[in-house]
């Protein structure tokens, strides 16, 4: 039995989850989430716990059934608290702005990045050299902050690029001069 699978998800008050077959809504304070999820698992909710079965032990349904159990706690947790990454700009000169909703980047290349924020998604510049993406379903604010991270990843000899805040850039050493 998957251990992630099995485990229970506690639905916080605020949170409401309803289950429609197959099709799954939770709505709480900060927005609704909606997701179809695979006929090999069930989803079933009482007491203010959410459950997810699977039908038989075949390999796939093993491995929905832990799949499936994640996707619906990111979702009860994206909207009763929501998702953030944290991205940093290193490098002279790059720097990130916002203009309205979009996010504009100046990152060494002869013109600004622009990056459009999708429904959902929010852009936060604290400062010239920081992003910070929110949103209420983890998988978008993940794929937004890595075609971010995209535009100007951090190269290994001088460290600059965009990188995730908590994210380690292995250094290396440059052209060892010739001895003669």
């Amino acid at each position: 039995m998957s251990r992630i699978g099995k485990a229970p998800i506690e639905i916080p008050s605020g949170v409401d989850v309803t289950v429609h077959g197959q099709d799954v809504s939770v709505k709480g304070p900060k927005g609704t989430l909606e997701r179809s999820f695979h006929e090999k698992v069930r989803i079933s909710v009482d007491d203010g716990v959410a459950t997810v079965e699977r039908f038989d032990d075949q390999r796939d349904s093993r491995a929905l059934h832990g799949l499936s159990r994640a996707l619906l706690a990111n979702m009860v947790t994206g909207v009763k608290d929501g998702f953030r990454k944290e991205l940093s700009i290193v490098g002279v000169g790059y720097r990130a702005n916002l203009q309205g909703s979009a996010l504009e980047l100046q990152v060494g290349y002869s013109h600004p990045v622009k990056i459009d924020a999708p429904a959902g998604i929010s852009f936060e510049v604290p400062n010239p050299t920081h992003v910070i993406v929110s949103g209420i379903d983890k998988e978008l604010v993940g794929q937004v902050a890595a075609n971010i991270r995209k535009v100007r990843p951090p190269e290994p000899y001088k460290g600059k690029g965009i990188r995730y805040v908590d994210e380690y850039v292995r250094r290396k050493a440059g052209k060892a001069g010739v001895a003669r």
